[in-house]
């Protein structure tokens, strides 16, 4: 699972490294939640690749209710394209969420631990995620749901799952939904 990640860098930094014209406005965050807006990036068919914000914690087209999405901020990536949750938006809507690190935490003495890890040299870098577009009675609300998977061998000791991260070479791979 993952539950908190931060984003503190330059926005002109994380444009550069996810080949986008423009980040949208956002503040330096060290606990950013579900929930929350969040920045992704996506490959638009019209504008080529583009950064936006969306509301973390996927809402299915098909849902009555949006609440929903507060259980729906992770998809486990062994059942992501057959969960009628997922499976719509993992065939069409992928993206990138930019990240600086992101937070787990260890059962330690009976206590919650947090660890705050990144890829080892990487200050940013790139999740999997899903997006969605819901209907509400206002008007449409843009969700994201991250992609986990089993943890990596430095990860097993902390936490029985981890983001699934994207290194920056298969970035076009990850948002080319024919892949």
């Amino acid at each position: 699972m993952c539950g908190r990640y931060a984003l503190h860098h330059n926005p002109d930094v994380i444009a550069l490294q996810f080949g986008v014209g423009m980040i949208p406005q956002f503040k330096a965050r060290f606990n950013i939640a579900p929930s929350t807006d969040i920045l992704i990036v996506r490959e638009d068919a019209e504008k080529g690749r583009t950064a936006d914000r969306y509301r973390w914690g996927l809402i299915p087209g098909w849902a009555k209710d949006p609440r929903i999405g507060n259980k729906l901020a992770n998809a486990r990536g062994e059942t992501v394209a057959e969960k009628p949750s997922f499976r719509s938006a993992f065939k069409r809507w992928r993206c990138l969420v930019p990240v600086s690190g992101f937070y787990e935490w260890k059962t330690v003495s009976g206590k919650k631990q947090p660890f705050y890890i990144r890829p080892k040299g990487q200050d940013l870098f790139g999740l999997a995620g899903i997006t969605e577009i819901w209907k509400g009675p206002d008007g449409p609300v843009h969700t994201v749901s991250l992609i986990t998977t089993e943890p990596n061998e430095l990860m097993r000791d902390i936490h029985d799952r981890m983001p699934v991260i994207i290194s920056p070479s298969d970035y076009c791979d990850w948002l080319d939904t024919e892949n």
